[in-house]
């Protein structure tokens, strides 16, 4: 058992009791079987437990665009191929539909708890309530039309409705999520900013997510993204003082002076190892995170072709292959490190810490079980390794949110796979058709 406390606690063998939904003791087996008389017992024989993963960045609903365009830069893919897409696909069936495969796709990844931006959030959160999966929800704000919202004022009449109806709910926290300093004006980030401290409410946002991105905000503003960010009282917290976890996807090419605005104003980063290599936007600086106080976290992106899965087992396997390659060290970013950085810190950067990230009593029950008896398992050493290097999603045999089952004995138990895949082929021969160039008419002349 793989408790992500402060101490890295291991116990071999572990057990842990719930009730209600909630950890209410760890320790030995014998020890927790002293104190309480379990209704129903789990035999993990063989498996590690841990905390589930945390995806802290993807876009859940655009895995029904997976593959759609794949080897371009992030400019060319995203207004090539990715906008125009959206804007002949995007409704709130097709998010409800896609958040539900990408939902079967994390359970199946032991993955219990995800960040997300996109559109049509409260058709998201459906999705996820559906799956049992755990969330918080950002709604895009974006400076051009786009399939929920024409302009500010309606995306703000969006978010009023959405955060009533989802606030209060126990595993979905509204956010806001404009989408990045280059596609949102000042206007719509201290907007932005200023609903999330009034409705006490996370911050999503793609930050420096290429070099190409920070040159552009420097020829414009004269200061790079993060500085430009700050100056403008983006990471400011709410004038009474109070402060919302802000959550700065990518942050690729950042400075030392850009690393320490983000620690002093508490800014949390997501890194996407996987996406910022395939897009060629560059290596974001982990090892000087982990060495400089910065809290970070790890993601998989979106689904669509930035990555074209939201498996966190690949996120940690490149994070730490990735990390040693660039500082041509094999000793940065150990093992252990990464697996806080998809469990516990991927919690703390989204303001769930006192919830979920760690087996510790008084926190909600999310809990993965990892069946080592593979070949490409056994033997091993250090479980912490094994979960980085040797693990994948088909490893992941049953997965527990709030001490309820999603997968057991490697079945979906909330959704029905068939029907999810099935949507999802029926979904594809929309989009292709929608992306096909119009047929020439015989009978007209060119």
């Amino acid at each position: 058992m793989l408790t992500m406390d402060e101490k890295f606690t291991v116990l071999d063998p572990g057990a842990v009791a719930v009730k209600d939904g909630k950890i209410v003791a760890v320790g030995s087996p014998s020890d927790v079987a002293a104190r309480f008389a379990a209704r129903t017992r789990y035999d993990a024989t063989g498996k590690i437990l841990m905390p589930g993963l945390v995806n802290a960045h993807t876009h859940a609903a655009m895995s029904l665009l997976r593959g759609i365009a794949d080897d371009l830069p992030l400019d060319r893919w995203l207004k090539e191929f990715i906008f125009p897409a959206e804007a002949k696909n995007v409704s709130p069936d097709f998010v409800y539909q896609g958040t539900l495969l990408a939902a079967l796709e994390m359970i199946r990844g032991g993955t219990t708890t995800f960040a997300d931006m996109y559109y049509f959030m409260s058709d998201a959160a459906r999705a996820v309530d559906k799956a049992g999966l755990r969330a918080v929800m950002g709604e895009t704000f974006i400076d051009f039309p786009v399939p929920d919202h024409k302009d500010l004022p309606e995306t703000l009449k969006f978010m009023e409705g959405f955060v009533a109806k989802w606030k209060n709910h126990p595993r979905i926290t509204p956010a806001v999520a404009p989408h990045a300093i280059y596609t949102t004006s000042t206007e719509t980030l201290t907007a932005a900013r200023d609903f999330a401290h009034k409705s006490n409410i996370p911050i999503l946002i793609h930050v420096a997510e290429t070099c190409k991105e920070v040159a552009e905000a420097r020829q414009k503003w004269g200061k790079s993204s993060v500085l430009q960010l700050a100056s403008i009282g983006f990471f400011d917290p709410s004038r009474d003082g109070r402060k919302v976890p802000i959550l700065a996807n990518h942050a690729v090419c950042v400075d030392e002076r850009d690393r320490a605005l983000l620690k002093q104003y508490g800014v949390a980063v997501s890194h996407n190892p996987e996406s910022n290599m395939k897009l060629s936007s560059g290596t974001a600086p982990v090892t000087e995170f982990e060495r400089e106080g910065v809290l970070w976290a790890l993601g998989t992106d979106g689904p669509a072709g930035s990555n074209n899965d939201v498996s966190m087992f690949d996120a940690m396997d490149f994070a730490g292959k990735l990390a040693k390659a660039t500082a041509m060290d094999p000793t940065v970013l150990p093992a252990r490190e990464i697996v806080a950085a998809a469990t516990r810190d991927g919690a703390r950067a989204l303001g769930l810490e006192s919830k979920i990230g760690a087996l510790e009593v008084g926190k909600q029950a999310d809990i993965i079980a990892i069946d080592t008896r593979r070949a490409h398992m056994q033997p091993f050493e250090d479980p912490f390794s094994a979960i980085v290097y040797s693990a994948n999603d088909a490893d992941v045999t049953d997965v527990w949110v709030d001490g309820r089952p999603l997968l057991a004995g490697g079945v979906a138990r909330t959704l029905n796979e068939a029907e999810v895949l099935q949507t999802a082929v029926k979904w594809r021969a929309r989009v292709r058709a929608s992306l096909a160039p119009p047929k020439s008419d015989p009978a007209k002349k060119p």
